[in-house]
């Protein structure tokens, strides 16, 4: 598991619009915000990164890039892009379940209409030296950071240069 403080594991990943993100060429202003979504199965979800999407000049704003991400097919996340209302979300797919263990998220195997193994939600907090500020972890689709939350948050840390915590 990544603690605060220590550089994250680099992370390139194929996007919904043909291009390539990678986050060692990330170079944001205060921090890249990156979610980890449970994929196209979710009605959670959806509703998370459609809150996302109305919060992101906010992000914006504060000098934040964001990024959402899942293990989905492209296939699933061009129709996730399609069918959901996160028109401006860089929408990144097939983040590898190996890759996503070494962040310490928790791996599903599917029940009902889900994927036979998914990525569970996880948001992540990064510095632009790729250096992690803080992260949540979901074992299920439910009790995420409110957005809000993470705005004001962030607005706190800027303000008062407050120091990543959890390390120890």
């Amino acid at each position: 598991m990544i603690k605060p403080r220590q550089k994250t594991p680099n992370l390139s990943i194929n996007l919904v619009n043909g291009t390539e993100w990678t986050l060692s060429k990330q170079n944001p202003e205060a921090f890249t915000l990156l979610i980890v979504y449970r994929g196209l199965h979710c009605p959670v979800c959806k509703k998370y990164l459609e809150e996302l999407q109305t919060k992101l000049s906010k992000f914006n704003d504060l000098g934040v890039n964001v990024i959402a991400i899942s293990s989905d097919t492209e296939a699933k996340a061009k129709q996730t892009y399609k069918d959901w209302a996160i028109a401006d979300i860089p929408l990144g797919y097939e983040f590898p379940i190996e890759e996503a263990r070494e962040w310490g998220l928790f791996i599903s195997k599917g029940i009902k209409q889900e994927p036979d193994t998914f990525i569970e939600p996880g948001l992540f907090v990064i510095r632009p030296n790729q250096e992690l500020y803080c992260a949540s972890l979901q074992t299920m689709p439910f009790a995420r950071p409110g957005l809000d939350d993470v705005i004001n948050a962030i607005k706190f840390i800027l303000h008062k240069d407050y120091p990543a915590r959890g390390e120890a």
